[in-house]
């Protein structure tokens, strides 16, 4: 009941501290869902990529046990630790090799979810963490609820898959039993992998489905009240180090934004090497050419190379690109004065065809 009040009053979104604070303690949404598609794939590939040479290394095993059946006394110790020491040296091998590439399907699911971070709260021992009655609510409270019905769930589908696909390949089950046993790894081999597919398929769905989900609780768990947001605002607003923060992380967004609208630019006008101001032009639109990004030094390094990278033509006109990046800003159309000079470069550029497609007058 305290929860679910909880919840009520936290009606904010999360601030960008508030969101910062979580990630830096470990707190990042994780979809359980992704992990196990990825073990599927890595099992997958297992089956596809290596399943000759599991194959060739079963056969091998399987030889050295049945030689060993008649000529091995298991009374003899010595002659028994050889034998069960060359067994299991020839299964270790190929076990490790799958658990290798399965466990890092894994771990490389789990990296890709959220950028690998250390933080030492998670591993701090915490009374909360052992309280029987924290672990009795996790358990039977609106969570563990949630999480039953979703095991249930996928428990029911995927017997249901199972069982279709058992009824499907029925035939080539009791043409197993009177098949050579050389014979059996291939075909369960071919089997397994069939039955995989399906499965790797309802796992996507499941992984997309509970990566949306699991972001969407994170942030909703993030949520908070007035009154927080209120305090928060009062402890950042002299605290130098946050406001610093803030806007090296509004720099970052913007210079993202910037950086993926250059490929629609028309032109990169250039100092050339300490200004880069890029124009977007389309005629059918009218008005006037908008700049879409500018820096200055590393910035207009970056602009250049992308814009080369995109065959967006680069332009030097130094006073142009100095007055462009000090009087306009970005997503804005450039003022009259600049009209003529830019309507220069473009008809330059028109006429010698180095204008992009998105630009050229139809």
């Amino acid at each position: 009941m305290t929860e679910e009040k909880d919840r009520e009053s936290q009606t904010e979104e999360p601030t960008e501290k508030r969101i910062a604070d979580a990630i830096d303690k470990g707190n990042v949404p994780m979809a359980r869902e992704a992990t196990l598609f990825g073990s599927l794939v890595a099992t997958y590939a297992v089956l596809t990529q290596l399943g000759g040479w599991l194959i060739e290394e079963l056969t091998k095993t399987l030889q050295t046990a049945f030689t060993g059946v008649g000529t091995t006394r298991i009374s003899d110790r010595e002659a028994a630790a050889s034998y069960l020491l060359a067994l299991s040296r020839d299964i270790s091998l190929p076990l490790l090799a799958v658990m290798t590439i399965i466990g890092a399907g894994t771990i490389l699911a789990s990296l890709l979810q959220n950028v690998p971070s250390m933080s030492s709260d998670r591993i701090e021992p915490k009374a909360s963490r052992i309280s029987p009655l924290a672990g009795w609510n996790r358990l039977f409270g609106r969570t563990g609820l949630i999480e039953f019905v979703k095991a249930f769930a996928k428990l029911a589908i995927v017997s249901i898959i199972l069982w279709v696909l058992f009824q499907r390949d029925l035939t080539h089950f009791v043409a197993a039993l009177t098949t050579a046993p050389i014979l059996l790894p291939t075909m369960i081999r071919e089997l397994a992998s069939g039955t995989l597919i399906p499965l790797l398929i309802l796992s996507l769905i499941l992984a997309i489905a509970d990566l949306v989900l699991s972001r969407l609780r994170w942030r909703r768990d993030l949520r908070m009240t007035r009154q927080e947001v209120r305090d928060e605002m009062k402890e950042s607003d002299g605290d130098p180090f946050f406001k610093s923060r803030i806007r090296t992380l509004a720099r970052q967004r913007n210079s993202r934004r910037m950086l993926d609208a250059l490929p629609q630019a028309s032109m990169v006008i250039t100092n050339p090497t300490h200004y880069a101001v890029a124009l977007r032009y389309q005629r059918e639109d009218g008005g006037a050419p908008v700049v879409i990004a500018k820096g200055v030094d590393h910035m207009a390094r970056k602009i250049r190379e992308i814009a080369s990278a995109h065959e967006v033509p680069l332009v030097e006109n130094k006073p142009l690109a100095r007055s462009l990046y000090d009087q306009v800003e970005i997503d804005t159309q450039i003022p009259p004065e600049f009209y003529r000079a830019v309507a220069e470069i473009i008809h330059y550029l028109n006429n010698t065809k180095r204008l992009p497609q998105h630009t050229r007058p139809r």
